[in-house]
């Protein structure tokens, strides 16, 4: 029988070379103090250039109205929602990460939780502008919110699923924000320490609330971060589930199903996990982490991936299949339209990208492939926005009645718009990997002798390793 070191031999580092404590620090904090190169500042201008597009597009459409959309009396939704529903769902695979899977000690996501907790962020905020402004008069907003006020009985309707979203989603956003930010405190103490006397340094000071290291803060610290990672873990299945109740409680064939929580949930963290997956391989290759990003971290989000990506095609089926055994004559032209109709290029679009692209990942070889991964993580978040783009068009551009059919094609306004969201969301990743920690550096190293543990080899040499000298793209 093998001795128990030699079966743990099978364990594989979760950092690919040899680092100390300190070498980790430099690694990370010496991309965030270089000075950006010529491909930030291009990939900076082109997301810059994309969110003045889409703010001058939202601003021609709130001083002339939602008329400059295609929007007519049956198809109501359209891209706006559309766009609202697929930023939710990229924001879900970040609080996934950071407490779901650490509530399951999962160590693996050290590496990426903070980059992926940051792209939650964005992308709620991102999510947030398609409500507003399909309003027609945002300034009227506040109106949702719950504050003291004069207004007596005058309230808006809390049965409605849209004012349920305002709640939702501003308590996730307000939660995943808690939570990114208290796992940054000990890394912006790093900062702190690190840098001269000035007003950086006096800024991360504030920042840093004190931070000293002791025994008594870590302890406290380590509290707090697993009281709020139990605390966004149901926020996960609760937000995404509550934006299916959007369609879930109307009585459009097509929408009225209890499928629609668990499927919009398995939907938002293939999605989110899709597009961490495409931000991690850009920022390994560009900011030089592929020792600190490993293969091992992009196959385990390729799993994932194939789970989620499973339930969601399970979920098609079960769709048409219900559509059949119900016999509803309106349920069941709702699905025949949806894949023989007039958008049937846009089902087949969505099928082929979520169900049929994500079986390539069974095999490791294309897993464990960067490009691979790369392209597919781009094709699945085309197809998820398709999928939201097929729900709400397809069941709602044929009615009940033949006689209020409309067709539906999007103006340059929308598609403007859903391109400047793009530019917001990376315009705001681009500056976040310039001023703070775009891995956890505490994290990380609690991780670094995970694999010598395990397999009883050599500790690291003492000797420091030397700074990377590659600056942030």
């Amino acid at each position: 029988m093998a001795e128990h070191g030699s079966l743990s031999a099978l364990r594989e580092p979760l950092i690919s070379e040899p680092r100390t404590l300190g070498g980790i620090t430099d690694d990370i904090l010496g991309q965030m103090q270089s000075r950006p190169t010529a491909r930030w500042w291009i990939a900076f201008g082109v997301a810059a250039s994309l969110l003045v597009l889409g703010i001058g597009s939202v601003t021609y459409e709130i001083l002339t109205g939602i008329g400059v959309w295609g929007l007519n009396r049956t198809v109501g939704w359209a891209f706006d929602i559309t766009n609202f529903v697929f930023w939710v769902g990229i924001g879900h695979a970040g609080t996934l990460i950071s407490a779901i899977l650490f509530l399951f000690r999962q160590k693996w996501r050290t590496s990426i939780n903070r980059s992926a907790e940051a792209m939650t962020l964005f992308a709620v905020m991102c999510a947030g502008v398609f409500p507003l402004i399909h309003m027609g008069r945002p300034w009227v907003g506040f109106f949702v919110f719950p504050y003291p006020n004069d207004r007596g009985p005058l309230w808006v309707n809390f049965r409605s699923p849209l004012l349920w979203d305002v709640f939702a989603i501003s308590t996730y956003f307000t939660v995943s924000a808690v939570f990114w930010y208290v796992g940054l405190i000990p890394d912006l103490a790093t900062v702190r320490d690190r840098l001269a006397a000035g007003m950086k340094k006096r800024i991360f000071s504030v920042l840093s609330f004190g931070w000293t290291g002791s025994a008594r803060i870590w302890a406290r610290y380590e509290t707090l971060y697993m009281l709020l990672a139990g605390l966004a873990t149901p926020l996960v299945l609760s937000v995404h589930t509550i934006v299916s109740m959007d369609f879930a409680t109307s009585v459009i064939p097509g929408w009225h199903t209890t499928i629609f929580p668990p499927y919009f949930v398995a939907g938002a963290v293939f999605s989110g996990f899709a597009m961490v997956l495409t931000l991690m391989i850009v920022a390994r290759s560009v900011m030089g982490f592929e020792h600190l990003i490993t293969i091992r971290h992009l196959e385990n989000m390729a799993k994932i991936i194939i789970v989620t990506g499973g339930i969601v095609g399970l979920a098609y089926g079960t769709e048409f299949f219900i559509a059949w055994f119900s016999g509803n004559a309106y349920e069941r032209f709702a699905f025949i339209n949806r894949a023989t109709g007039p958008f049937a290029w846009a089902y087949w679009i969505m099928v082929s990208c979520n169900v049929i692209s994500p079986q390539l990942l069974w095999f490791k070889r294309l897993r464990t492939s960067v490009p691979v991964l790369f392209v597919l993580s781009l094709v699945i978040n085309v197809g998820m926005w398709f999928e939201r783009f097929v729900i709400i068009v397809t069941s709602l551009h044929r009615d009940f009645l033949p006689s209020s059919w409309a067709s539906y094609s999007p103006t340059r306004f929308e598609v403007f718009t859903l391109i400047g969201s793009f530019g917001l969301f990376f315009t705001l990743f681009l500056l976040f990997v310039r001023v703070l920690p775009v891995i956890s550096i505490g994290e990380v190293k609690s991780v670094l002798g995970f694999a010598r543990a395990a397999t009883k080899a050599p500790p690291a040499p003492a000797h420091p390793a030397p700074a990377r000298t590659r600056e942030v793209a």
